[in-house]
Parts: C-alpha cells; sequence; structure tokens
C-alpha cells in the first residue's frame, strides 16, 4: 500500500481523538473533498467559500531542535490546538472544515458572505487564529514558538467541476501563503496587475434613502472587477490585491473613478465609499486625496463620507486616527459600517465619533420577527444620538422591516426593498 495513504490513515487516526470521525473530511493526496455538501449548501444561499492554508514557516528550525518523536508531538499539539482555537473563533455557520494535508500545513475550509464580510475581516480572522495558537502552545508546553505563512482563495463557483475549482483554489492558497512563483501565482498577479494597469473596474450605486420622505439623500458606490472575470467579484479582487501588495494601488483608482463619476455626472447628492482601515492609514493618503481633488475640482470633500467597517481593526494602524482628523479638517465625513456585526465591537465608535452609523444587515433580517433585534436597534440608536451621528440601517428586504425602521425614527435606510444597485451612475445620478 502506498505510503502516503498509510500516513493520512494514521492522520485521520490522529485526528479522531480531536475530531468525532463523523466531522473529518479525508482528503488523498490530490486535494480530493469527497462531501462537498457544505460548499454546495454555501453557493446555493448565494455566498463563496474560502480556501484557507496555515503552513508552519519554522518547522525545519524546530525539527533541527528536537528528535523525531518529538516532532510528531509537536505537529500533534499544534494541530490540536488549532481545533480547540477554530471552535472559538469561527462562526460555527461560516464553519465547513478543518484539514491536516501534510505535516506542516492545515486547511480550512469557510463560508464567507459578500455582505458580512470584508478583506480585513479575512485577515484579522487569520491573524487571530495564528497568534492564538502560537502563544497558548508557548504558554503550554514553553519549547517553542510556532509561526506561519497564510494564504487563501476563494472557489470558483462557475467552474464546471466544483472538485476542479477546489483543487485549484487549495494551491493558489498554498501558493499564496508560499509565494511561490508558480504559474498559477503569476496568472493572478498578472491578472490583478492588468487591472491597476488599464483601471478596468465598474461601480455599481445603490441609492440610500430617506425613511421619513422616501427620497434618495445618498449613494453608495460598490466596485466590481471585469466582468466575467475570476476577479469579478470583489471579495476576490480585493483579497488578491491585498495578497500581492496592490490594495492601496487599487483603492486609489477606485477613488479616482468615483470622483470621475461624481464630476461627469453633476451629482449633488451625498457618496458614500468604502476604504480599508489600511488604506485610510496609509501615511500618502491625505496627500493623494488632495491631489485627487485638485484634479477634480468642483467636488466638495462635504459630499464624501468615508466608510470604515466596524469588523475592521484600527488597533496598531499607525496614521489610521491621524488621518482620520485630517479628513474631517478637509471637510470629509466619517462612516462607521457593519455596526452591531464585528469583531471591533462598540470600540470604533467610542474612539472615532462618526458622523454617520450604519447598521449591519445581521440586526435587520427579521427585525419585525424578533424584538431582541428590535431592542437592539433601539440601542444602537441611543448610542447614535449620545455620539450625535445619523443612523443608516443596511439589508432592507421587505416592507415589514422597513416598517420596523419608521416606527423607531431610523434616519436612512438602503437595501433591495427600496432599489437594487445600478450599473448606469451617470444616468440614474441625475
Amino acid at each position: 500500500m502506498d505510503c502516503r495513504y498509510m500516513k493520512k490513515v494514521k492522520s485521520v487516526m490522529q485526528w479522531g481523538k480531536i475530531l468525532p470521525l463523523s466531522s473529518i473530511r479525508y482528503y488523498p493526496p490530490q486535494f480530493t473533498l469527497r462531501n462537498m455538501e457544505g460548499v454546495k449548501n454555501a453557493f446555493e444561499a448565494g455566498h463563496e467559500v474560502a480556501v484557507i492554508v496555515f503552513k508552519l514557516s519554522n518547522l525545519h528550525d524546530l525539527i533541527e531542535q528536537a528528535d523525531s518523536q518529538r516532532h510528531i508531538k509537536f505537529l500533534k499539539n499544534v494541530k490540536k490546538l488549532f481545533q480547540t482555537v477554530v471552535e472559538q473563533t469561527v462562526n460555527p455557520k461560516e464553519f465547513i472544515t478543518l484539514h491536516d494535508y501534510y505535516g506542516e500545513e492545515i486547511t480550512l475550509v469557510i463560508t464567507v458572505d459578500h455582505d458580512r464580510h470584508s478583506i480585513s475581516n479575512i485577515d484579522i480572522l487569520l491573524k487571530k487564529i495564528t497568534d492564538e495558537v502560537s502563544e497558548t502552545y508557548f504558554n503550554q508546553y514553553s519549547t517553542a514558538y510556532p509561526t506561519f505563512d497564510v494564504g487563501y482563495m476563494f472557489i470558483d463557483k462557475y467552474d464546471y467541476s466544483i472538485q476542479n475549482s477546489i483543487f485549484r483554489a487549495h494551491r493558489l492558497a498554498i501558493g499564496m501563503a508560499e509565494k511561490r512563483k508558480q504559474l498559477e501565482i503569476n496568472e493572478m498577479l498578472f491578472a490583478i496587475n492588468n487591472i491597476i494597469t488599464k483601471r478596468s473596474i465598474t461601480l455599481l450605486a445603490q441609492p440610500i434613502f430617506d425613511v421619513a420622505t422616501k427620497e434618495v439623500r445618498a449613494w453608495e458606490l460598490l466596485t466590481r472587477g471585469p466582468k466575467g472575470t475570476a476577479l469579478e467579484a470583489p471579495l476576490q479582487l480585493f483579497s488578491v490585491a491585498r495578497q500581492t501588495g496592490r490594495l492601496y494601488e487599487l483603492e486609489m483608482i477606485v477613488l479616482e473613478k468615483i470622483f470621475q463619476q461624481v464630476k461627469a455626472s453633476r451629482c449633488r447628492q451625498d457618496i458614500f465609499v468604502n476604504c480599508t482601515p489600511i488604506t485610510l492609514g496609509n501615511i500618502k493618503f491625505t496627500s493623494d486625496l488632495k491631489k485627487l481633488l485638485q484634479k477634480y475640482k468642483g467636488i466638495s470633500p462635504k459630499q464624501i463620507t468615508f466608510e470604515v467597517t466596524e469588523r475592521d481593526s484600527i488597533e496598531g494602524l499607525k496614521n489610521f486616527v491621524f488621518n482620520i482628523n485630517v479628513l474631517r479638517l478637509m471637510g470629509f465625513r466619517i462612516a462607521v459600517d457593519d455596526t452591531g456585526a464585528g469583531y471591533a465591537s462598540l470600540n470604533t465608535i467610542s474612539e472615532l465619533m462618526p458622523d454617520i452609523i450604519k447598521i449591519d444587515r445581521s440586526v435587520i433580517e427579521n427585525i419585525d420577527k424578533n424584538s431582541v433585534k428590535e431592542s437592539m436597534l433601539k440601542g444602537l440608536l441611543l448610542v447614535a444620538r449620545e455620539a450625535g451621528s445619523l443612523v443608516v440601517a443596511e439589508g432592507i428586504e421587505n416592507q415589514e422591516e422597513a416598517s420596523v425602521l419608521t416606527r423607531n425614527n431610523v434616519d436612512l435606510a438602503q437595501g433591495n426593498f427600496y432599489a437594487r444597485p445600478a450599473m448606469f451612475f451617470d444616468e440614474i445620478a441625475t
């Protein structure tokens, strides 16, 4: 029998002490996912699926410090800690599987919702997992600090074969983790470089309505990559840009495209722009923004609101708070996005005192049937009024949800119930 197969059997047996055997997904060397129900269910629900690879970056150094028995024990303890940390960190509704593929590599597969996740959100989750595993291992065993290289990629839901798409996503994730110059990674680098060089992105616009008057008060602009490509969806586009060091350039191109369309359409309503804290905290951001204002004269900073997703951590970003203060002095407004559904809780609001608070869809969904959610809404409204912030409720899907906003005097709302994002901003904004 193939020795690699025997090693995998032993690996599954070892994991059986950590997980019930019914929950184990076994993969032969080609990374075949035999039970793909979790992936299929995610796709049917309209979500994406991310394949995340954690690769031990200091494995060889650790081997040199230990004999074979300690090496095996080390790997076993690390894998056991990974299972515990993942259980504590990943939402059970988003978890699909955790898999020990080769000795130095662990693969996590999770569901990702476009409406509930951001690129920084994913980065924070992965950092939290690796930091917790390393710290806990060192504290328990005091022998080593395991460190990890991490890469991730999304499964192409439109591939003719889901299994082929999973295999490709896994290889790409390994390449991202190892920064290998393999063909497929080069293809991704070429694709993102081509998008940035040609500025080939599309903007969608979704209106934001006054709840009381039903009038359009603002527009949120949404980014898409080249239509029909693997980077069309925003999560794929921005995740590849993030992992290849092109995120700042991409976001500045998006911002310039927005300025172009606002000027071309002569729109006078407010514009909401998503921007990662990584970009907002870039030392060049405010000076580059001033250049854009000079280039597109006539656009008032008071018209532009930068959305900072509440899930994104602002800790450790040296220039972030300084830049936010500069933006305010320039006249721009700041919104905290996804309030009520993030890692940063309400600390971001208390630190930034935003002009606008956007309440996450997770709070609004079925709020008409859930008194606890309505109480959460009332609490967030109190926080907003204490901070002097306007409130935007996101993701309104039906009349029943909208009626709850009306009776609670929510300021603004957006969602498919009011209007779906449209392709031609210059037409709908005039």
